[in-house]
């Protein structure tokens, strides 16, 4: 191989090393979770030192299978002081009618409905939950997506791992034992690539927040400018988190994955859901067009196994398919740890579902660079770089260069609510100016 170029070497060099750093992500994530994940706190509640309120906030949009027993597991929680906001923009929705089913059957939780939303940006997240944070009258708030589904302990671990140091703390996502391939293709995904992505940046102290189901320090949050500061960027946690981070706190994952459990489960709309995360990384993190793709399994294994025969004369064929193995049985482990647990599916069709994360990802990646604008729903996005996001075919996108317009507060009227409140639910009405994005 002396008659090879000496720039081919060193890029062989490159890849080798970045090679050897992948794996250090895989030890990495297998060593942490197995410390970090399902582990119970021992710390109990004292009367000197009492479990704080927390106020959670859930946005709701339409109704799928599991949405009204993924939201009774809120009302069910073993945990002595929390409210429940719920949050519907449209007053059409029938996730309304759920949710007052709900109040009247718990009239003992502290339960709240909101209608109407706000219009603090293009984000339409923070722009549903905007009245109901609000309203929120405890010092922590929980954002937590309809999907999700809680266990017995889920707030109370939570709220234990929020130190004096922390100011979010965040559930690693996953998604709970369902049936079907698409299923098990989203359980592969989460078990294996985000977890170790999620786990190893816990351990390095690298922003990799997910807003599915986040508690937060309510005066850190006001301190920023309230959520209505985050209206503007499409990809909000990760700015959040950002934010709170640059003013000194800290932030980790909780002991619990984050069970999603969606009613409507199928391969097109979780690979549409996966193209739109890679939008949002690029343009949030632009290092990520190269370092993504060179993380992928099979084209960083063709690499390093052309890296191997130039620097050690190894058969690349024989390296491939080795890499290729331990990546597997690797992600098989960590997917064990994190299900802590017997798997829903059998071991074959474990291999097809890693089989086709392996061979779609790539293509998913490429669809995202193709094709930048954002697609949630009926709306369509366009990012800027660095995050900031405007709404496609809206009319205050044609004035976006125009000043920000100052917000007025939303108007809340009573309706009905469920215990430990004045017994009405509040619809928001206000609140109806853009804020503008250049």
């Amino acid at each position: 191989m002396s008659h090879l170029p000496l720039p081919l070497y060193g890029f062989a060099a490159f890849f080798m090393t970045f090679w050897l750093g992948t794996w250090m992500v895989h030890v990495i994530a297998i060593c942490y979770g197995r410390y970090k994940l399902h582990k119970k706190s021992c710390k109990l509640p004292t009367e000197a030192q009492p479990l704080p309120g927390v106020s959670i906030l859930k946005p709701l949009m339409g109704v799928d299978p599991n949405l009204q027993h993924n939201l009774e597991t809120f009302f069910t929680m073993d945990y002595p002081l929390y409210e429940l906001l719920f949050c519907v923009e449209d007053k059409e929705d029938p996730a309304i009618q759920l949710v007052e089913r709900l109040l009247a059957k718990y009239p003992l939780v502290d339960a709240t409905l909101f209608v109407g939303g706000s219009d603090v940006g293009v984000n339409p997240k923070i722009n549903n939950i905007h009245p109901g944070y609000l309203a929120a009258k405890y010092d922590f708030v929980m954002i937590s997506d309809s999907g999700i589904k809680m266990k017995d302990d889920t707030l109370l671990d939570m709220v234990q791992n929020m130190s004096e140091k922390h100011a979010l703390v965040h559930q690693m996502p996953f998604t709970s034992d369902r049936d079907g391939f698409a299923a098990t293709f989203e359980k592969v995904f989460f078990g294996t690539v985000q977890s170790r992505i999620y786990l190893s940046a816990d351990v390095l102290g690298i922003n990799c927040h997910t807003g599915m189901s986040c508690l937060l320090r309510k005066a850190v949050i006001d301190q920023l400018g309230g959520l209505r500061a985050f209206g503007c960027y499409l990809a909000e946690d990760f700015f959040i988190a950002r934010s709170v981070t640059r003013l000194g706190w800290k932030m980790r994952i909780s002991n619990q994955p984050a069970l999603q459990n969606s009613g409507l489960c199928d391969i097109g709309s979780f690979q549409a859901r996966l193209i739109r995360w890679a939008k949002l990384r690029v343009a949030m993190v632009p290092t990520t067009i190269l370092l993504e793709p060179l993380s992928e399994c099979m084209i960083l294994g063709a690499i390093a196994a052309w890296s191997a025969s130039v620097l050690f004369s190894w058969d690349p064929l024989v390296f491939y398919l080795v890499h290729v193995l331990c990546w597997f049985l690797s992600d098989w482990l960590l997917l064990s740890i994190v299900q802590h647990g017997s798997m829903p599916f059998h071991k074959f069709e474990f291999v097809v579902g890693w089989l086709f994360r392996e061979l779609t990802g790539p293509y998913l990646f490429l669809h995202a660079l193709w094709d930048p604008a954002i697609r949630w729903r009926a709306r369509t996005y366009k990012l800027h770089w660095g995050g900031m996001a405007y709404e496609l075919n809206s009319p205050t996108s044609d004035a976006a260069n125009a000043p920000l317009a100052p917000q007025p507060a939303p108007t809340l009227e009573p309706v009905a609510t469920s215990g430990g409140s004045t017994g009405e639910t509040l619809i928001c009405t206000g609140a109806k100016q853009r804020l503008l994005v250049s």
